[in-house]
């Protein structure tokens, strides 16, 4: 069964009052909204929402091998592989072997990486004020708050 909003927020006025109480449909609806929006962002710079993971979590805590790398972003190991050699291939990260364990390999971000990173930033804080733009700054900071606690425990919960 298709509907003619499927897959985007749509005209919501004539959406019956019960489907606009559900909390799990509103947050699945705003997440597709949010989810389109930065990747179409992201895209205009050339890049992915993994490649902005990857690049946040060497910038934050340094170097790291793929399967710390993993752990810190969520991305399954067997897509970091292909993300890494995107970000490898344009020069924004380099993998070489850990001296510790030549079996491993430690990414670490470039200088070139760096700067691609403080752009995507850059665009992410515009798209984030976009999507953000019918509330307050402090419903704003209210709704982080409660986000991150919404993830935080069924993180914990799995």
């Amino acid at each position: 069964m298709t509907t003619q909003n499927s897959g985007h927020l749509g005209d919501t006025t004539e959406t019956p009052a019960r489907l606009r109480r559900l909390p799990s449909r509103l947050l699945s609806m705003a997440a597709a909204h949010a989810d389109r929006l930065i990747a179409a962002g992201l895209a205009a710079e050339d890049a992915r929402k993994w490649h902005y993971a990857v690049l946040v979590a060497l910038d934050e805590s340094g170097p790291a091998s793929q399967a710390t790398l993993s752990r810190r972003t969520g991305i399954y190991r067997s897509d970091l592989v292909a993300v890494i050699n995107e970000l490898a291939e344009r020069s924004l990260v380099e993998r070489a072997p850990d001296p510790d364990d030549r079996r491993r390999n430690v990414i670490t971000l470039t200088d070139r990486g760096h700067a691609h990173l403080a752009r995507l930033d850059e665009v992410l804080e515009t798209l984030q004020n976009g999507l953000l733009a019918p509330l307050a700054q402090e419903e704003r900071a209210t709704l982080v708050t409660l986000l991150t606690r919404l993830v935080d425990h069924h993180s914990q919960a799995t």
